[in-house]
């Protein structure tokens, strides 16, 4: 059960409540209807923090009160708002992007590097690769995306279907690799390398599978030319 609570702070941190909202969240769940000093307690942090988590709790709609006496009575909302809580976080970003994108693409410089760390930040290269919408060529992966990331891998692998994006993947030599209908592969006998090298339209992405993963975008034309060129090159003397 405890494992099962940290599971689920850690999933509302990732939605951007504080410590305090989640402390106070978690209580007021757990425990019902209950006043401020009461939840405080629980919570284990002062007066002070608890009313001003409760009030912003309130405001998303994750809680209420009710008065009886002169005394406020507290309690959650039913987890089920949650998910109405994200949607609506969905509707209020939706509804900014297309005058993000048109200013996004107005100051957009080309030959631009974006640097990115950690599982989150390569998560948001595989995003962009999606996005693009074009065929990946691939060179240097030794498996790593689906042994670190295997759920968000396979959500990947379903979203290049949908997109009818196809890969082509140059492997060292040795390994073994799954034949899939939007993939193709080849082998060649080069050493192996915690960095992989992905080629997608104009744009070049390196993740580089350290303990804490980093990769980084370039977004360059001639670049990108110049790599699918050494791309290519590979591929025709690389053994099916």
């Amino acid at each position: 059960m405890e494992s099962e609570k940290k599971k689920a702070e850690k999933v509302l941190e990732r939605l951007g409540f504080s410590t305090n909202e989640i402390k106070v969240y978690m209580a007021l769940n757990d425990h019902g209807s209950t006043k401020a000093g009461k939840i405080s307690q629980i919570a284990e942090i002062d007066r002070s923090s608890c009313y001003n988590a409760l009030k912003s709790l309130t405001e998303k709609g994750l809680s209420s009160y009710v008065m009886i006496g002169k005394i406020k009575w507290f309690q959650a909302t039913g987890p089920k708002r949650l998910l109405d809580y994200v949607k609506e976080q969905q509707e209020d970003v939706a509804a900014i992007i297309p005058e993000l994108h048109a200013r996004h693409k107005a100051a957009k410089i080309e030959g631009q590097v974006r640097l990115f760390k950690g599982i989150k930040g390569v998560k948001t290269i595989f995003w962009d690769i999606v996005r693009t919408g074009v065929d990946n060529y691939v060179f240097g992966s030794e498996g790593q995306f689906s042994e670190r990331m295997p759920e968000f891998a396979s959500q990947f692998s379903r979203l290049k279907r949908e997109s009818n994006i196809r890969t082509q993947l140059i492997c060292r030599e040795g390994r073994h690799e799954l034949d899939s209908k939007f993939s193709d592969h080849r082998y060649l006998p080069v050493a192996s390398s915690p960095a992989v090298t992905n080629i997608y339209g104009n744009k070049i992405a390196i993740v580089i599978w350290t303990d804490e993963p980093e990769g980084i975008i370039i977004e360059n034309a001639a670049a990108a030319k110049a790599y699918k060129s050494y791309f290519d090159f590979m591929w025709k003397n690389a053994k099916r």
